[in-house]
């Protein structure tokens, strides 16, 4: 029992680590919709271009913990999902190849099409990840026999969109917010203002998204009342949410951007404390659900992969800290830039 809550908690960690730090990414991705020159557009992708790869390794390790440690939900998800993981896949494949293919040619138009490609594939991305948190949430029509049989558009409910809006104003802002602390300037300022404004519309959605979770999915409020952990993380988020708008206009970037990544984390965490112990809720029968104790691997592979585990991540840790403090510091665009 001890390692299946062990692994739910690493998994969860791993899923915040890609949140925040792909997170500002697919945002930073998102703006660069509406970037005013190329210069403009050069700073946004130089600002992500040296971590960006990295970033993303979070996600792949996320997916390689869920199939180690759970493998009948990697199989029942994934299988039942496939196309929208698969358009998941096309939308990052073409972010990665527009960085590279952006400046290969002078031409006006082709740096305008990989644009176009880099910002609609993060959109879409952001898009299809708020939408499959949504559908986690509100459950998925899983059968007895563990398997999915649900259409592509109908995972897109009013409900699940709700929660891809919300995706959208929250990576939007965090990406805002990173980009206060790569740029100067107009740009700079311009940037603090986006993040402003995402943060009322993530603040209306979230009301909006409460609510509806509240009347989907009321099994996500059960015993969390009594939970100390469900409290610290309300208070977390309630103070991250708070803060960030003041330190924005104080010109306090960083602060804002680290209370940004609070409220990712918290809102995680309070999605993981009402789903413990389900990982992917039946909307079919409440029996049927995906559970750590139920769905998971042998002992003896738990204990080996969680060896591995305590290896690698701190690896991962290490990585991220050099990189980030390497190519630290405002963006300066040179003839080896982006």
């Amino acid at each position: 029992m001890e390692l299946q809550i062990t692994w739910f908690l690493l998994i969860g960690v791993l899923i915040t680590g890609y949140a925040i730090l792909d997170g500002f990414d697919l945002g930073v991705g998102i703006l660069h919709l509406f970037a005013k020159n190329d210069t403009e557009r050069r700073i946004h992708l130089n600002a992500i271009g040296p971590v960006w790869d990295g970033n993303e390794v979070w996600l792949l390790t996320a997916g390689g913990a869920i199939f180690a440690a759970f493998p009948p939900v990697y199989a029942t998800v994934f299988s039942g999902l496939y196309l929208a993981f698969m358009l998941v896949l096309l939308a990052l494949i073409f972010r990665a190849v527009s960085m590279e293919f952006r400046s290969k040619l002078e031409s006006a138009g082709w740096r305008r099409c990989w644009d176009w490609a880099f910002g609609l594939g993060s959109l879409l991305a952001t898009i299809l990840f708020g939408a499959a948190i949504g559908n986690i949430i509100k459950g998925l029509p899983i059968n007895a026999d563990g398997v999915i049989h649900i259409s592509f558009f109908a995972l897109l409910s009013p409900y699940a969109l709700v929660l891809a809006l919300l995706t959208v104003a929250m990576f939007a802002m965090h990406g805002a917010l990173y980009m206060t602390l790569k740029s100067e300037g107009e740009l700079q300022q311009r940037m603090s203002r986006w993040a402003g404004i995402a943060w009322v519309v993530f603040l209306v959605l979230y009301i909006v998204a409460t609510a509806g979770t509240v009347l989907t999915s009321p099994f996500m409020f059960e015993g969390v009342f009594t939970n100390v952990l469900w409290w610290i993380a309300v208070a977390l988020m309630l103070a991250s949410v708070t803060y960030i708008p003041l330190a924005n206009k104080a010109g306090k970037y960083l602060h804002a951007f680290l209370s940004s990544a609070a409220a990712i984390a918290s809102l995680i965490a309070l999605m993981g404390i009402g789903l413990f112990p389900r990982m992917v809720p039946s909307s079919m029968n409440p029996d049927w659900s995906l559970t750590i104790y139920q769905h998971s691997s042998t002992p003896l592979t738990l204990k080996t992969m969680l060896i591995i585990a305590l290896i690698g991540v701190p690896l991962m840790l290490i990585y991220t800290s050099f990189v980030y403090r390497a190519f630290g510091g405002k963006v300066k665009i040179t003839k080896d830039s982006y």
